[in-house]
């Protein structure tokens, strides 16, 4: 598919906006990357390989990989030096540091038959991560918060929840379940907690887009990285299409703001299904956007 067909359906960059071209951050081919994460502190981009079971960054120094036994998919940042990770039977605290790693508690360790996906601390200090099936059975999936302490499943069944991010102000959590196309809209009480039912935010349509990663900027638009058509969108709090960034991946998975300014877009991709990817996929990729992404919220264990 050519870069400009997957522009044409949604409105363009404003003239004369400092947008740049997607260019390769890291040109490791994951099969399913995933899980980007710029820690605020740090200044520097996380990343996974779910298939590969690893954590990967880059800095100045080159890029650096860190192999664990099992799935491993989404982090949130602790401090300086640690994470939180969510592996498919736990969330580990991380030192990036040492390598040292501890479990801080159980992620559906009695259900072998899933794993971890999509994952994002929130505005309070809460961690949410959704579990799937690791033969994306319907249904197989749930969707959990941990927060200081207490893991509690909030929604099941979901069959691949995806797009967990926060508006600005914190009232609300948006959710994707990928292969219905759909998002939702979770209103969230004084402790980050959902109150009352999601509402539904967006209906895809299949042809044109798959709902994986999303990442929500100061402004309150949520930008959604489409698998298999090669883009992130980006629809505003109304939930009006108002960009559609294409990308040499057509796998594309999950968008995260950093750079001092927060106005780096990075981009993982996947290179699943051989017989079908392109060389571009799995790579890792960044863009300079005219508009700030939020800083990533610290998890409090």
């Amino acid at each position: 598919m050519d870069l400009r067909d997957r522009r044409a359906d949604a409105e363009p960059f404003a003239k004369g906006a400092p947008v740049t071209t997607p260019e390769v951050f890291d040109d490791t081919h994951c099969l399913l990357g995933e899980g980007p994460l710029w820690h605020p502190l740090r200044r520097q981009l996380f990343w996974f390989d779910i298939d590969a079971h690893r954590l990967y960054t880059r800095t100045a120094e080159g890029r650096q990989m860190w192999q664990f036994d099992e799935h491993v998919s989404a982090a949130g940042w602790v401090d300086e030096a640690r994470l939180l990770v969510a592996s498919e039977t736990a969330l580990i605290d991380f030192n990036v540091e040492t390598g040292a790693r501890k479990r801080v508690c159980a992620l559906e360790a009695d259900n072998p038959a899933t794993r971890s996906n999509d994952g994002r601390a929130d505005p309070y200090g809460g961690f949410w991560i959704g579990t799937m099936g690791k033969t994306k059975a319907p249904g197989a999936g749930a969707i959990y918060r941990f927060y200081r302490g207490e893991m509690r499943r909030l929604y099941a069944p979901w069959s691949t929840p995806n797009a967990m991010c926060f508006t600005p102000d914190g009232h609300h959590a948006y959710l994707a379940d990928t292969p219905t196309g759909r998002i939702w809209r979770q209103a969230l009480d004084g402790e980050g907690w959902p109150e009352g039912e999601p509402e539904l935010f967006l209906d895809l349509p299949g042809d044109r887009y798959r709902p994986d990663g999303a990442v929500v900027d100061e402004q309150g638009n949520l930008w959604c990285a489409q698998f298999r058509h090669g883009k992130v969108s980006v629809f505003d709090p109304a939930g009006k299409e108002v960009r559609s960034i294409a990308f040499p991946a057509e796998r594309t998975t999950c968008p995260a703001f950093g750079g001092d300014d927060l106005q780096t877009l990075y981009v993982t991709s996947a290179s699943l299904e051989q017989t079908v990817t392109t060389a571009q996929d799995g790579r890792t990729y960044s863009l300079r956007v005219d508009v700030a992404g939020q800083p990533e919220h610290r998890v409090i264990l």
